[in-house]
């Protein structure tokens, strides 16, 4: 339905930073519910952050206080920030948009983008 689309994904050493970013089309991304996912080889996706049609924020405890989800409407573009990186950081990261709210749970989703790399060396 809503046609996602990452990028900023790439080759970063332990304790860097890297923001990603998530173009959305649409007139109505205000009204989206936002999350990140990741997933690591031969591991299942995960849920990592999220960001209400409101401005609400959830964040899973591995990467609560190192990483920020933020969203441009004017853009329609949501951002995740992630600093302190840790080699298992290390994933093809996602985002998905639902209605309004935001939940921790893939199946809720019903956007997907296709995925940007992040690689967090040691």
């Amino acid at each position: 339905q809503v046609q996602l689309v990452e990028s900023g994904g790439g080759l970063v050493q332990a304790g860097g930073s890297l923001r990603l970013s998530c173009a959305a089309s649409g007139r109505t991304f205000s009204t989206y519910g936002m999350g990140w996912f990741r997933q690591a080889p031969g591991k299942e996706r995960v849920f990592v952050a999220a960001i209400s049609g409101t401005g609400g924020k959830t964040y899973a405890d591995s990467v609560k206080d190192r990483f920020t989800v933020s969203r441009d409407n004017a853009k329609n573009t949501v951002y995740l920030q992630m600093n302190s990186l840790k080699p298992e950081d290390t994933a093809v990261y996602y985002c998905a948009a639902r209605p309004w709210i935001v939940t921790t749970q893939m199946a809720d989703y019903s956007s997907w983008g296709a995925g940007t790399q992040v690689t967090v060396s040691s």
